[in-house]
């Protein structure tokens, strides 16, 4: 026994180091239930987080990114705001439900949205304390049903807002209007419901919380404390790499029925440049504004009790063209509106990047399935991604999907894009070496094989659209 003691304190380190880097790994899951922060933000692109522009400065989600696993190759199910929504808060995708685009209405007109458990409800029902603050659903919803869903019913959510006088708007529309705000924070409801979730992190609470905090930027107006402008000088911009002056001329006429809104400045201004780019300027200040009220939450949940059996969730519920496709806004099938912000950070706080294809709809499924609780009674359409979270560099070989309307498709696995019309008409695109989507190469014989296998993953089923807004009738 002597003789073997010394080879047991020499394995130890061993040993230990081992288990270390298994548990870097692996992420482990808390052994009590866990809690959950879901931060969603508003027509959030990849600027700051993945530095696709050089300018846009985001240090807190850098030092977030720093502690999670960034998925850089996940998508919306739709690119805009309430059927996005109403997809990943339900799991169920767009040609489940019929909630296609803004308008639909869904949690009011869809008895199938109606009957399910959101996720927040499902959390609830399984004893977690229920927390929602500002831009969660983006349409009124039904009190009887939102009451099922929080705790803390009624729910603050606040506004687009502030909107700035009407001469600085662009003729009749406020939403395009540019102003660096000299009011208090406490003017925009992002600082306002930001406080309110550093607040209830500072409480003692005796189950364990389901909480959602909601942005309404960097979505315009694109009004922001004057000190967020101040960060930049607005001649540093210019047109977005993205751009190209003759990028739809292999598009088909859907696809280029859905960029609209750049073309109008294009016809009424002569320089429209310089429009560009003091909106690329000032979606860089709201950009920061969003990051700096993100990160004020995360900092109070770092120092509260709970930070180290909490997983956090950031997306965006869309992403956003400026400029690139000759588009500003979001809507279309391509990249720049398909992808979204999406950064798990587990109590671990690993660091990794996964180029794995997952969605927005996988967050239902992957957080019932980290947290251990039952699972809802409604088949849900996304997967669980813990297997990524315990190994990002796990093999995913599930594409995303993002629809726009009945088949209006676009399919991404990690190298290639696939979209298709309800016409028949087609694009593809190759990421590895087209990354601004410039080249369809639809019509290469090459492709065909890459074209039929990703045409395998558009439903053949659509649910009829729930069409245009209903008026809320409260019960």
């Amino acid at each position: 026994m002597k003789n073997r003691l010394p080879i047991l304190f020499l394995m130890l380190p061993i040993v230990l180091a081992t288990s270390c880097q298994e548990k870097k790994k692996t992420g482990k899951r808390p052994n009590a239930r866990p809690n959950v922060l879901f931060i969603i933000a508003d027509d959030m692109n990849g600027y700051g987080l993945n530095k696709q522009s050089p300018l846009v400065k985001s240090p807190y989600l850098d030092k977030f990114c720093d502690e999670s696993i960034n998925f850089i190759n996940a998508a919306c199910n739709t690119p805009v705001c309430n059927p996005s929504r109403a997809s990943f808060f339900s799991g169920l995708a767009p040609h489940t439900t019929g909630a296609y685009v803004n308008g639909s209405d869904g949690w009011n007109r869809s008895d199938i949205l109606w009957d399910i458990a959101s996720l927040p409800e499902h959390f609830r029902n399984q004893g977690y304390y229920s927390w929602g603050r500002g831009k969660l659903f983006h349409n009124v919803i039904r009190e009887t049903k939102e009451f099922r869903m929080w705790n803390n019913y009624p729910v603050f959510k606040g506004g687009f807002g502030p909107f700035p006088e009407k001469e600085y708007w662009d003729g009749s529309n406020r939403f395009k209007s540019i102003k660096p705000w000299e009011g208090p924070d406490s003017d925009f409801p992002d600082v306002v419901n930001a406080d309110s979730a550093i607040e209830f992190l500072q409480k003692e609470h005796q189950q364990p919380f389901f909480m959602v905090y909601g942005l309404w930027r960097p979505h315009s107006p694109y009004t922001a404390p004057k000190r967020f402008f101040e960060l930049y000088n607005e001649e540093d911009f210019d047109l977005p790499k993205g751009y190209k002056e003759d990028d739809l001329d292999d598009v088909p006429y859907l696809g280029q029925m859905l960029v609209d809104s750049l073309n109008g400045y294009r016809n009424k201004e002569k320089d429209f440049e310089s429009v560009w780019k003091r909106f690329l300027y000032a979606y860089a200040a709201n950009y920061s504004f969003a990051d700096w009220n993100m990160g004020r939450v995360i900092a109070a949940l770092d120092k509260s009790p709970y930070a180290d059996n909490t997983i956090v969730v950031l997306i965006s519920d869309n992403g956003f063209h400026n400029g690139e496709k000759l588009r500003w806004g979001k809507s279309t099938l391509w990249e720049q509106s398909d992808y979204v912000p999406f950064l798990i950070r587990t109590p671990d706080k690993n660091k990794a990047v996964s180029k794995a294809t997952v969605s927005l709809l996988d967050i239902y499924p992957t957080l019932v399935d980290y947290c251990g609780i039952e699972k809802p009674t409604h088949d849900l359409d996304g997967n669980s991604i813990v297997p990524l979270i315990e190994d990002p560099q796990l093999k995913w070989d599930r594409p995303s999907f993002t629809s726009y309307g009945i088949e209006y498709s676009s399919v991404r696995n990690e190298r290639y894009r696939y979209l298709r019309y309800p016409d028949g008409s087609e694009e593809l695109y190759d990421h590895e070496t087209d990354p601004n989507e410039w080249n369809n190469i639809v019509d290469n014989p090459e492709m065909a094989p890459i074209k039929e296998e990703l045409s395998k993953h558009i439903p053949k089923e659509w649910a009829a659209s729930l069409g245009g807004r209903l008026e809320v009738k409260h019960d």
